[in-house]
């Protein structure tokens, strides 16, 4: 059976839970070949011997992305290894909610540093290598998704700054996709509404408390939906590019 994504090699950002575990997986499942990259490691290697018992192929890179040189080895690890790349996905990223007046500045840095910064940096040290994939290999196109949130697209008292940092991935990402998409390398954004991950478990337990009530008892979307979503953007046609998708439940209004 051709699978979609054979012989190609993505590298998932944020893989060691959440929805960067699950697009890792489904990536795998669709033929890739995938570099598993975030800092606990011991999470990648049990979900890369999922990948590998399910006869699929990873590769566990321990780093922070923060960290401009890790980010950039990250991608050169990837490419070393398994001889090119084809799919970046931006995921990693962190959501710390609160007032603005008062703030501790040093979450504001955290959610800088990870959420536009980290992803700046592997989407600089990726674009070489997905152009020249562009230019040739099995598909002849590559991708790029940067995971963004419905607070990209609107703005709540109480997340100013997290708010910001998601307005940038989609400024971003609309002009990268404007400056490749004669080459053949896609970006996408996928922005998911209320999803069942650990993100908002980073927040103090007032801030958990105030989510929870805000958003009731909504049933609240899996990571594995939101993976279903990415892998749907990188199995287009190659003159097929999905530029945006929102993924809101179904009861969620705002």
């Amino acid at each position: 059976m051709n699978l979609p994504l054979e012989k190609t090699v993505a590298l998932v950002t944020g893989a060691s839970s959440g929805i960067g575990e699950a697009s890792a997986l489904a990536l795998a499942k669709a033929g890739a070949a995938v570099a598993l990259v975030a800092r606990r490691e011991a999470r990648l290697q049990s979900l890369a011997k999922r990948i590998e018992e399910a006869g699929g192929r990873a590769l566990v890179i321990g780093a922070d992305i923060t960290a401009e040189a890790q980010a950039r080895e990250a991608v050169e690890q990837t490419v070393k290894h398994f001889g090119r790349l084809d799919t970046l996905v931006n995921n990693a990223g962190v959501m710390l909610l609160g007032p603005i007046a008062g703030a501790n500045v040093e979450e504001w840095r955290r959610m800088m540093d990870l959420n536009v910064m980290g992803l700046l940096y592997c989407t600089s040290a990726a674009v070489p290598h997905l152009l020249d994939a562009a230019g040739g290999g099995p598909r002849r196109v590559a991708d790029i998704v940067n995971v963004s949130s419905v607070a990209g697209r609107l703005v709540r008292m109480g997340s100013g700054v997290y708010n910001a940092t998601k307005h940038a991935v989609g400024a971003f990402s609309e002009s990268l996709r404007q400056e490749l998409s004669t080459r053949h390398v896609r970006v996408s954004l996928v922005e998911p509404g209320a999803t069942d991950t650990e993100l908002r478990s980073h927040n103090r337990p007032e801030i958990v408390a105030a989510l929870m009530t805000r958003l009731g008892d909504i049933k609240r979307l899996e990571a594995e939906e939101i993976a279903d979503a990415v892998c749907y953007l990188v199995t287009r046609e190659r003159h097929v590019a999905i530029n945006e998708i929102l993924i809101r439940p179904t009861q969620q209004t705002t």
